[in-house]
């Protein structure tokens, strides 16, 4: 018999999702045959599936240990987890303790360096992820022989070379905040740069992203492309802060989260950033890089302001959090 008691990490979760993760070799139908025949029980008594999990709850599966590790993937795991644990080790001890806005148990809003990925793209990768994980090993809140039943991540994701606050979710609860909150828009994002030229008025940019995958790019047109059914729906405002002989600062709220939004929709309307060499001013880039040794993209997320929220988030209704 195998049992595990929920902890604010998977709380907030249904049933059958925590018992995917946690068996991820198992298939559905075969896991709610197990509930109804009461092999598997929450709090002791048989459950439908369906049930949202609270701190606390007791799930218990009355299985054979081979069957248990089989459906676990527990001999298959060991050295993928071996791997990943590393990884968090790795992560935490090159970028040590990241500067860290907010924290409590299911959130945590940090600011990210200029040149860390946020999610890995490679197998060996150190992002942010890795770091947050790392972060939280090194309290002792995130254990490496732990069930699989909630990854702490980040929800947001900033380009390699853009620094500044990401928001991360500890928990399930957490991550189901930040995803509505980030889905409805109602925590609105700010970013600061320079771009070319002179900004005299403040603006709100809409348009269609499509992203070619191939060449990590995207193109922006201002209708929707009839033979792109796929293109994205953006929207992009700014209002200028300050203007210098060849460029302005521009505070830029981010009203639709895309790929690169930022970069390709000022550069489509004749104002790419400072740095930025894939939609950019080449020549303009290498006199800032000859001259201030400018490499990247000039792109900082500012400032977050989260709506009004109810318990257990109202700690966090109507903050704000800027750098």
């Amino acid at each position: 018999m195998y049992q595990q008691e929920i902890t604010e990490r998977e709380a907030g979760q249904r049933l059958d999702r925590y018992l995917y993760k946690l068996l991820p070799e198992a298939g559905a139908g075969f896991l709610h045959k197990m509930l109804r025949k009461k092999n598997i029980t929450l709090n002791d008594r048989k459950a439908q599936g369906n049930e949202v999990l609270a701190v606390g709850d007791l799930v218990k599966l009355f299985f054979a240990e081979e069957t248990l590790y089989k459906f676990m993937g527990k001999e298959q795991s060991k050295a993928h987890d071996a791997k990943e644990s590393l990884l968090w080790r790795q992560a935490y001890e090159r970028y040590g303790n990241l500067p860290i806005l907010y924290e409590n148990e299911h959130i945590l809003l940090v600011d990210k360096p200029a040149g860390l990925l946020t999610q890995k793209a490679g197998e060996t990768d150190l992002s942010l992820n890795e770091w947050l994980a790392g972060y939280l090993f090194s309290k002792g809140e995130l254990s490496e022989d732990s069930p699989a039943a909630y990854k702490p991540s980040a929800c947001n994701r900033l380009d390699r070379n853009t620094s500044g606050i990401v928001l991360c979710a500890k928990s399930v609860r957490g991550a189901q905040l930040l995803g509505d909150l980030l889905k409805e828009r109602t925590l609105h994002k700010y970013y600061r740069l320079y771009v070319k030229g002179r900004v005299e008025t403040t603006q709100t940019l809409e348009g269609y992203l499509t992203k070619d995958e191939v060449h990590n790019k995207v193109t922006i047109r201002k209708n929707p492309p009839a033979k792109e059914p796929t293109a994205s729906y953006i929207k992009t405002r700014y209002q200028p802060l300050k203007q210098e002989a060849d460029k302005t600062l521009l505070e830029v709220e981010l009203i639709t989260g895309k790929p690169h939004q930022i970069r390709a929709h000022l550069a489509s309307i004749g104002h790419p950033l400072l740095g930025d060499y894939k939609y950019g001013d080449k020549a303009w880039n290498d006199r800032y890089k000859k001259t201030c040794q400018i490499e990247a993209q000039l792109l900082h997320a500012c400032r977050v302001e989260f709506p009004k929220l109810e318990a257990p988030f109202t700690d966090l209704s109507q903050r704000i959090f800027s750098l």
